[in-house]
């Protein structure tokens, strides 16, 4: 199915047009797909998105302003998603023995044992893979880098 049945538009001015659009309707559906897909594991894509950034960090902690410049969604709330991760028993924050006013964040065995779990169902969150082919990802990554520039 094509944008324009996606969409029910017949036309856009122009194909940078549709391809702006094209771009923030896949975003769209992407989103819908992911969050739909974590919930069965009782954590949001942002929520996913820390536990990955702080596993890629572990054993070491985080600070919390190095985990919000990682993080994909920048208008997320870093505090609240913490918060809520700890509230989970998915990570921990301790106040730094060298500076009192920095917390250190880190992912729990709980966090990894997570996303073990998670990363061991990668290829059914992943389905969109299969419908491209690799040299046709290498080059959607070259041209959506480019939009980036």
């Amino acid at each position: 199915m094509g944008l324009e049945e996606d969409l029910k538009q017949s036309k856009f001015a122009n194909e940078h047009q549709k391809a702006m659009v094209n771009i923030l309707f896949t975003s769209n559906w992407i989103s819908n797909r992911n969050a739909a897909y974590f919930k069965k594991f009782n954590i949001s894509p942002e929520q996913f998105n820390v536990l990955r950034i702080l596993r890629g960090s572990n054993p070491k902690p985080m600070r919390l302003a190095d985990i919000a410049e990682r993080m994909i969604e920048k208008n997320s709330n870093c505090t609240r998603l913490v918060e809520k991760l700890r509230q989970k028993g998915m990570v921990d924050r301790q106040l730094c023995e060298a500076n009192r006013r920095q917390v250190d964040i880190s992912i729990t065995s709980r966090g990894l044992k997570l996303l073990a779990e998670i990363d061991k169902d990668v290829d059914h969150w992943l389905t969109i893979q299969k419908s491209i082919t690799k040299a046709e990802a290498e080059e959607l990554n070259r041209i959506l880098d480019k939009l980036r520039q």
